[in-house]
């Protein structure tokens, strides 16, 4: 495993039990930092109870029709990010900025009822499967994905740097898809579609279809530009 793998997580102490964001436009992939803007009080109420404790919040997608509901409980995809709060700064005005890192897949078990100002679930980790009859064929998909992912970075303004710095470790297929599907600006619904895939060949094949679907860096369409680090997210 190397250095910028995530070893904070210790599924022994794991109750099960997180505490829901759900957002309309945000997919969190485990291995990144995101930043957010905490201003709901029902958000604010869920993260002072997060930093008090584990520190854990599970970031969830909105489902489809979720406008007229957004203020109730509309439907999440099935699928999460689990995180932990990284780092937080309150505002003079009760507001917060975090950073929330990026832990593990987590799949929804069942929303439990409303007790407080958010919502809360019983979640199960989903681990990463690398299917043992893939193997001989891992290294060659890793190549092409790196190659596609690089081919990419071009489009990307900021962040060159830091992207280089964890593309040259020695990450594993796993991580790399993570990376490269958080950065990319890619449809919500093939993000959401990459969290919810364990399969970390089938998920990089994905992936790797969607990267060489991209225009050319040199093209004059937007698509697949990223900021990275990325700006911070309101909910």
């Amino acid at each position: 495993m190397s250095e910028f793998e995530i070893m904070s997580f210790d599924a022994s102490t794991f109750t099960g039990r997180v505490r829901l964001f759900p957002l309309p436009n945000l997919v969190l992939f485990p291995h990144v930092l995101q930043p957010l803007h905490i201003f709901e009080p029902r958000y604010r109420q869920m993260l002072e109870e997060a930093v008090a404790a584990d520190r854990l919040i599970a970031m969830a997608l909105l489902a489809p029709g979720w406008e007229p509901l957004y203020d109730e409980r509309p439907p999440l995809h099935p699928v999460a990010c689990l995180g932990r709060v990284a780092t937080y700064h309150r505002l003079a005005d009760g507001r917060y900025n975090l950073l929330l890192q990026g832990l593990k897949r987590v799949a929804l078990v069942r929303e439990l009822p409303p007790t407080k100002l958010f919502r809360e679930a019983e979640v199960q980790v989903c681990e990463d499967n690398y299917p043992l009859e893939a193997t001989a064929q891992r290294p060659a998909l890793q190549r092409d994905l790196l190659q596609a992912f690089r081919h990419a970075l071009p489009r990307l303004p900021e962040g060159m740097d830091q992207l280089e710095h964890l593309l040259r470790a020695d990450v594993s297929l796993g991580m790399l898809t993570d990376l490269a599907a958080y950065t990319l600006e890619l449809p919500l619904d093939i993000k959401q579609r990459l969290l919810a895939e364990p399969n970390v060949d089938c998920r990089a094949q994905t992936l790797l279809a969607e990267l060489r679907s991209l225009p050319a860096a040199s093209g004059e369409s937007s698509a697949g530009r990223a900021k990275f680090p990325p700006d911070f997210s309101c909910n």
